[in-house]
């Protein structure tokens, strides 16, 4: 029965990934990861009889969008967090702006499937918003206050951005001397 399985899973993998690398073994266990701490967190919270909220506040939503935009940012681009991804990755070149530019290592599906998680701000983003909408069940007056902190790092690091743009166009528009 299981070599059965296995052939099954070997034939839906390889039509699935025509020819490509793909570690799907890898995404189950990521899959796997996730549905475990979300398992978890609302086992936590039936257990402590945590009440839901009704609904989420505008606000709370704007603050967690931001913050984790922000952190998914930082945990997957940033150079000095460049050490966790580091098991799963390898350096290329520098991104500008203190980001990296990283590939992915491939000899096992797991830490492939891994490396695409932690080196994609946009994967990241759905670990990092359950964590911070966990947060704001459990303990809403903590993550509010680390939300409005990478809330803070983000709006800076536009008007940072901003003010470099606007100072090259100046010199742009300085006329030769």
């Amino acid at each position: 029965m299981a070599d059965t399985i296995s052939r099954a899973a070997q034939s839906v993998r390889s039509s699935y990934a025509r020819g490509h690398r793909r570690p799907l073994p890898g995404y189950l266990v990521t899959l796997g990861a996730y549905s475990t701490v979300v398992g978890g967190l609302t086992a936590l919270a039936r257990a402590r009889r945590q009440p839901l909220p009704e609904r989420v506040p505008a606000g709370d939503v704007v603050l967690v969008g931001i913050a984790t935009h922000k952190i998914s940012r930082v945990l997957a681009k940033d150079s000095v967090t460049s050490p966790l991804r580091a098991p799963f990755m390898r350096y290329r070149q520098p991104a500008g702006e203190s980001e990296v530019n990283e590939e992915v290592r491939t000899d096992s599906p797991v830490r492939h499937a891994v490396g695409e998680l932690v080196s994609c701000p946009f994967c990241l983003a759905v670990w990092v918003a359950t964590g911070l909408t966990a947060g704001l069940v459990f303990a809403p007056r903590l993550t509010r206050l680390v939300a409005t902190t990478f809330t803070a790092v983000a709006a800076s690091d536009f008007l940072q951005l901003g003010y470099e743009a606007a100072r090259r166009g100046v010199r742009e528009d300085e006329p030769d001397r």
